[in-house]
Parts: C-alpha cells; structure tokens; sequence
C-alpha cells in the first residue's frame, strides 16, 4: 500500500517557498511570478502530489493532445484529431467508460495533479511533456497515440511505421517521375515529425537527390513559405506535406507561380481530410487511420486499467494507406 503522499507543507519545503504560494500555485489563484509557479507545480510533480494510495474508479478516461499544450489551438477542428476523437468516444462507451477531452490550453494547469480519470490517452506527446510528468507522478495509467519522447519499459503507444510510409511515399513520387521531391514539415516536437523528416534525409542521400524540408506554419494559408523554392530554377517538382492544411497550401503557393499539378508538381498530402478527393485536381492523400488508432489505444488503455499491467509493452503498429489520385499520377496521363 502506497503511503499518503507529499503534503502542502512537504512541497513548500522543497520548493523553498510557503504554503499559501503553493496552494496558489497549484490552483491557479495569487499574483506569483511565472517562474515560482512553474518550480511549484514541477516540485509537486516532481514529489507525487495526487498520487495518495488507491483511487476510486470513475469508469471514465481522459483524452489530450499535448504537442502544443499551453496553446489554445482547436485540434478537433483537424481532421485526423476529429476522427481519433469519435472513434475513441465510440470504442471507450463500448468498454463501459465515458471518455473526457481536455482542451489543448489547459497543459500547464494543475488539474492535472487531481483530474478524476481512470486513465489518460495522451496524442502526440513531446519532449518535456508536463502534462505526461505529472500523470506519472500519480501513478495513472497513460497510453500513447504516437511513440512517446522517452519511452519506459511498461509503456504501450499506438503509431504507424512512419519510415516505412515515408519511404513509400517518395518512392511513389520517384516512379511517378520526381526527382527533386521536397517535404513540407518540420513544425512539431512530438516523434512523428521527426521520424517523418529522418525517413526523408535517408531517402534522399541514398539516392543523392538534395534534401528540402519546407517549414510548415498553420497559419501560413497562402503558402508563402514556398516561394523562394518555387522561384528558383531547380525547383522541387514534387513535394510531400505531411500535416493536413499542408496540401492547401502548396496548391496555393503552385497557383501564384504558375505551376500546374499535376503537370509541374507532383503532390501527396497525409490527411484525412475528405475534401482533397473533390479537389480539382483530386490530391493524392495518405490516410494515418486514426479510427483504428483509437480503438486499439482505448482497448490497451482499459486493459491496463482493469488489470493493472500493460500486456505487451510497446508499439501497436497501425497500417496507413496511399490513396492515389490525380496530383501524383504521372504528368503524361494528362
């Protein structure tokens, strides 16, 4: 049986500061510097504040996307977060649990410490993730839906093979006729992001072909951060854009310097956005297959719960598939 846990005085020791500062840093209330409340809620991560013995099961899971946590950015406004989040909903009240979503603008706040979940499945956690600290520091049950920054050995994350999907993509673009394939990515720290972008350099030396990653900005709608690539003589002839605004805005940009797809660019896009095939033209996508993401995630979430292991740590690999449409079929077909 795990002891009571830390107390308001304990961590007040070891932050070095009040008591009073510490019930204000953990509930959000008092005028404290940033950075005293930031130490405060690390100590208390730090020393397993919530974690106090057994806890009272609330058939109910949580839900967070954490890549940006802090920032009040609409991830179910994102097709492949939308679909994730149904088919989760879908696959935990088949298992007898409700399933909570947090907003992404909650990922420095103490609730963390005292959420009433059973367990948590965390989306595309980064490097340094405080929210996945102070889970742990409870001792709560978490899953992934992207290989965590650093995975322990009792870990269970659900992934696609992105080298493989990545690989398979340019090689799609080469036997279409791309030479110069450039990847359009480069924007996030959660493990996609760069197992994506390291499939693409590997690709790239074997074959000698020099490497471009274009930043992706959500914000840049005009695809601005293509023109210095579109303007000059050697210019990408195919691009993979691995975020799902990304397709818009590489038409966009091709659009403004008169460049025809699938004609002069060849395009993949990976989204589950439905609106790419009644493009025009269609845009060939590829589909991360976030509906059995989720089902497996819940289902290994609510196994771990129920029997208090993980059976089989690791990945849960989940295939993807290249749909092929009009953007990257060879430019004689047209």
């Amino acid at each position: 049986m795990p002891g009571p846990g830390p107390t308001i005085a304990d961590i007040a020791r070891a932050a070095e500061v009040s008591t009073a500062t510490v019930s204000h840093a953990l509930n959000g209330t008092g005028r404290l510097a940033d950075g005293t409340r930031r130490r405060v809620r690390d100590t208390a991560a730090a020393l397993g504040y919530g974690a106090r013995g057994p806890r009272t099961r609330t058939r109910t899971l949580g839900l967070a996307v954490t890549t940006y946590a802090g920032s009040a950015w609409d991830f179910a406004g994102v097709a492949y977060f939308s679909r994730l989040l149904t088919a989760a909903t879908s696959a935990a009240h088949a298992r007898g649990y409700a399933l909570t979503t947090l907003p992404a603008d909650r990922g420095a706040e103490p609730l963390w410490h005292t959420l009433a979940v059973d367990g948590m499945l965390l989306l595309d956690s980064p490097d340094g993730d405080l929210v996945l600290r102070a889970l742990r520091a409870r001792g709560l049950p978490v899953v992934f839906d992207g290989r965590p920054a650093a995975p322990r050995p009792d870990d269970v994350w659900v992934d696609n093979d992105h080298t493989a999907t990545t690989r398979a993509v340019l090689d799609h673009l080469a036997a279409s006729g791309a030479r110069r394939p450039a990847l359009h990515s480069g924007y996030g720290r959660e493990h996609y992001t760069a197992a994506v972008t390291s499939a693409y350099a590997q690709w790239c030396a074997e074959r000698g072909v020099p490497a471009l990653v274009i930043p992706f900005d959500p914000a840049d709608t005009a695809g601005h951060a293509f023109d210095a690539a579109f303007a000059a003589p050697d210019r990408p002839d195919a691009v993979y854009s691995v975020y799902d605004p990304g397709g818009h805005q590489v038409l966009a940009a091709a659009a403004r310097h008169g460049i025809r797809t699938p004609q002069g660019l060849l395009l993949v896009c990976a989204s589950e956005d439905a609106g790419y095939a009644d493009h025009e033209p269609a845009v060939t996508t590829v589909t991360l297959n976030p509906e059995r993401i989720a089902v497996v995630a819940v289902s290994a979430l609510v196994g771990i719960i129920e029997s208090g292991q993980a059976e089989s740590p690791g990945q849960r690999t989940v295939a993807t598939g290249l749909r092929v449409r009009t953007s990257s079929r060879p430019p004689d077909m047209y």
